[in-house]
């Protein structure tokens, strides 16, 4: 059994000098796109919220 747990941690050794780790450059690039991103998208439902309510409410006004 411990040879087995000492097997897998090898394994995963094995593989983790495998990954290509992205640059600090990288990473900070990516981190800036899913920010930007995530306030754009954001922005796109609030408008979209706001829009929708407001019709929902002029429907519901005139029934």
């Amino acid at each position: 059994m411990a040879n087995k747990f000492a097997g897998f941690f090898n394994d995963i050794k094995l593989e983790m000098v495998k990954v290509a780790w992205p640059t600090r450059d990288e990473l900070i690039g990516s981190t800036i796109i899913v920010m930007v991103s995530l306030i754009l998208l954001s922005a796109f439902i609030g408008v979209c919220d706001i829009v929708l309510s407001k019709l929902v409410n002029i429907i519901m006004s005139r029934l």
